[in-house]
């Protein structure tokens, strides 16, 4: 059964005043008789009223926001993109608003409509390319508009990121060099990123007149996900001996097959990830990884934006760069 709203005109009801003393009580407070306004305060703490954030009078008198869109609520890497946003949101008195749209374009354009109709001051989006009437709702937005966790040069678009093609490429070519020929890259939801590493890694492989190999799983990346791979990739690649995931969390889950299957890493098999999280660090052994600037790009980004919407000068490109990691497993 769907819940109704409490409204204001509920809230006015309760308390014995009229809808237009709620409403200049929510505005200004202070215009309020003390004695009213502690009963309307009562009345909404007992109802647990809210008000409408979508409400321009209302939304006037509350913290401006800034939208955030992410892939995936399950993926590490988008956690630490937002605590680099939140440490500037927070300290210059904005709100974010995140919303997920799971690797989907057609629902990220959902999203980014949904998240404009909430007046926000400024939008951070974590793709390059959107869908054609997603890139009309953001050019009729005329607010500022920063994509991240990648380099692109749309005009009038901020971007802070990397480049991952040439990761892709150098972390194949840091396998290559420590004498591995058969190496099989671990994609997961083929999105531009994941496009972009793979490129990198055949161009490496060419380079080096090698053999390129792949499998894709098109689902978000995990442990589990990765031991899934590893035993597919066993089967289809038997020669293989060096592995470049996508993202740590898969390079964890073959590292666990390998301990089940007896196969020496790095001897047997070299094991190379992506973004360098916690649990790839933490592992016996330690696993070779892309290191890469999650949370600076949230906070270049978000102090970028700021400076946007407050009309002061700022760089609009960044490109924060990477670092290479051997770890244990090359």
């Amino acid at each position: 059964m769907k819940m109704q709203r409490i409204t204001l005109h509920d809230i006015a009801t309760l308390a014995g005043v009229t809808k237009m003393t709620v409403s200049r009580y929510l505005r200004t407070p202070e215009k309020v008789k003390a004695e009213t306004a502690e009963r309307i305060a009562s009345v909404i703490a007992e109802v647990g009223y809210q008000p409408d954030a979508d409400n321009p009078v209302i939304a006037s008198h509350s913290l401006p926001r800034i939208g955030v869109l992410i892939p995936s609520f399950h993926n590490q890497i988008f956690a630490d993109l937002l605590a680099g946003i939140e440490s500037v949101t927070s300290a210059q008195g904005y709100q974010t608003l995140v919303v997920n749209y799971d690797y989907d374009r057609q629902r990220e354009e959902e999203q980014i409509a949904a998240v404009l109709a909430f007046n926000v001051k400024a939008l951070l989006l974590t793709e390059t390319i959107h869908t054609v009437r997603a890139e009309k709702y953001l050019n009729a937005a005329a607010i500022p508009v920063a994509e991240v966790m990648g380099l692109s040069h749309t005009p009038g678009r901020i971007n802070v990121g990397f480049n991952n093609n040439r990761a892709g490429f150098d972390m194949t070519s840091m396998l290559i060099a420590s004498g591995k020929k058969r190496i099989i890259y671990f994609g997961s939801m083929s999105d531009i990123r994941d496009e972009q590493r793979y490129a990198g890694y055949c161009e490496a492989m060419a380079a080096a007149c090698l053999p390129a190999g792949r499998i894709v799983p098109n689902k978000v990346s995990s442990v589990s996900i990765g031991t899934g791979m590893m035993t597919l990739a066993r089967q289809m690649y038997p020669d293989m001996d060096g592995i470049l995931c996508t993202n740590d969390d898969l390079a964890v889950g073959v590292l666990q097959e390998c301990r089940v299957a007896g196969i020496l890493v790095p001897q047997q098999l070299a094991i190379a990830g992506f973004h360098g999280l916690e649990i790839g660090q933490v592992t016996t052994p330690k696993l070779a990884s892309v290191i890469t600037p999650r949370f600076d790009m949230g906070k270049i980004a978000a102090e970028i934006l700021i400076k946007k919407i407050q009309h002061q000068p700022t760089i609009e490109q960044v490109d924060l760069h990477y670092r290479l990691s051997m770890g244990a497993t090359i």
